[in-house]
C-alpha cells in the first residue's frame, strides 16, 4: 500500500489493532502532525534504534523522551511519502513486523531521502508500547551529509 502527504486518516478513531495503530500512525507522520502521533503512545512507552550510529540514541524510555527526539525530526527530514508497507501479523496479537520504505529529502542538503525499514511494534489497548526500528545508519550518514550532522549522530 502507499501512503503519501495528500492522503491521511490522520482523525481516524483509536486503533483497535497494532496494525491500525501502525497505519495511522504513518499517516500522521506524513501530515506531519508530530504531537498527534505521539498521542499514540502509551506514557512508558519505549523506542529502540538497534542500528543507532555512534552518538545517536539506542534507546528512549517513556513518550516524554520519544516526543522530544521526534520533535526535531521534521527540522532535519521532510517525510513525503511512505510507498511501500507491508505488515506481518506474527503470534502475539499485540505485536506486528513492519517492512516499510520512506521517500522525502534531508532538509540541510537538499539530497533525496530514501530508507527501508524493519520495525518490530507492540501495540496494548490502542498505544504503542514498544517499537523497535531497525534502518541503516550509513544511508541515514550519507544522506545527512556525514557523522556529525544533526540527527544522525555524534551532534546529537
Amino acid at each position: 500500500m502507499t501512503y503519501d502527504s495528500s492522503s491521511t486518516r490522520a482523525d481516524a478513531p483509536p486503533a483497535s489493532t497494532p496494525e491500525e495503530a501502525f497505519r495511522q500512525g504513518i499517516d500522521l507522520l506524513l501530515a506531519k502532525r508530530f504531537d498527534a502521533w505521539i498521542d499514540l503512545w502509551a506514557e512508558d512507552g519505549v523506542m529502540e534504534f538497534p542500528f543507532a550510529p555512534p552518538g545517536a540514541p539506542c534507546r528512549l524510555e517513556g513518550k516524554a523522551a520519544v516526543s522530544a527526539y521526534m520533535t526535531a525530526y521534521p527540522d532535519h527530514i521532510d517525510l513525503t511519502a511512505i510507498p511501500y508497507v507491508e505488515v506481518h501479523r506474527t503470534g502475539d496479537p499485540d505485536v506486528v513486523v513492519v517492512e516499510m520504505r520512506s521517500e522525502g529529502r534531508a532538509v540541510a542538503t537538499g539530497h533525496p531521502f530514501e530508507m527501508s525499514y524493519v520495525a518490530v511494534v507492540t501495540v496494548e489497548e490502542g498505544l504503542i508500547t514498544h517499537y523497535r526500528d531497525y534502518w541503516n545508519p550509513l544511508t541515514a550518514l550519507e544522506i545527512a551529509g556525514g557523522a556529525d550532522a544533526p540527527f544522525v549522530g555524534a551532534a546529537r
